[in-house]
């Protein structure tokens, strides 16, 4: 297993933790692929009957690598495999059977929102924040974006946040409707556990068929709306606009020296 992504066993809880804390738990090649097997691992756990969703330190997840980036931005075939891949990951997490509870102990940006956003439930701690830049450095947010935010808050409102890439603070993602609840920094992880564990206790399969039965109306939406926002984006990692935001987000001397 890598040691970028850690999962814990606690009876039928399992924590699935983010573990590049130095990195804030940004996604790179390595941490994209096990998110993708991770699910399918859990789901040969014959004991397992929750999953707690979280990341290390201080950040859920900052989203994409930038390293991971710019070596999309130089090959087409990488592209269109992490494509396949990320495509395989929200699918993964959509029909996934056991409940998954987000601990948002920190921004979650990007592929990170979508992520947290993925699972059943969505605590955050005071201070994180929900963000989808996709469309300010020039990507569609045809996947995560599109998909999850319009079931979780109004269509019209969803549009604002992804459009502008505006931050949502815990407080003001609970009231839209993409959060729970929202609790301290210190007592995040022991409500995450304590609710986990309230959903262990319950009838597994009748909450796992009932989870199934929720999937459903994502599962479909997703049918329509994933591939073009994935094919979308693949055209867009190559274009000069994106590649320019890049540049400009982080200067072109660190875009330069980045690796990849």
């Amino acid at each position: 297993m890598s040691d970028e992504l850690v999962v814990t066993a606690d009876g039928g809880v399992r924590t699935v933790t983010l573990n590049r804390p130095q990195a804030k738990n940004v996604i790179d090649a390595a941490l994209h692929h096990r998110l993708l097997d991770v699910w399918h691992d859990l789901d040969r756990d014959p004991d397992a009957r929750c999953v707690i969703l979280t990341g290390a330190g201080q950040t859920f997840s900052g989203g994409g690598d930038f390293a991971f980036l710019k070596a999309q931005h130089q090959s087409l075939d990488l592209r269109y495999a992490v494509s396949h891949q990320a495509g395989g990951i929200l699918n993964a997490m959509i029909n996934f059977r056991l409940p998954v509870v987000a601990a948002v102990n920190g921004p979650a940006v990007g592929l990170g929102a979508s992520l947290a956003l993925c699972c059943d439930l969505v605590l955050m701690s005071e201070g994180s924040y929900l963000c989808d830049p996709h469309v300010s450095i020039g990507l569609t947010a045809g996947d995560g974006g599109a998909l999850l935010w319009p079931y979780m808050m109004s269509m019209i409102r969803a549009k604002e946040y992804i459009y502008t890439g505006a931050r949502i603070p815990a407080a003001e993602a609970m009231d839209l409707g993409l959060a729970n609840r929202v609790t301290t920094a210190d007592t995040l992880m022991t409500e995450a556990n304590a609710l986990a564990a309230k959903l262990a206790a319950q009838p597994a399969r009748a909450l796992q068929t009932t989870k199934r039965a929720f999937s459903k109306h994502i599962a479909q939406a997703a049918l329509a709306i994933v591939d073009y926002g994935l094919a979308a984006e693949t055209v867009e990692l190559g274009a000069e606009e994106h590649i320019d935001k890049v540049r400009e987000f982080l200067g072109p001397d660190k875009y330069d020296a980045i690796g990849g």
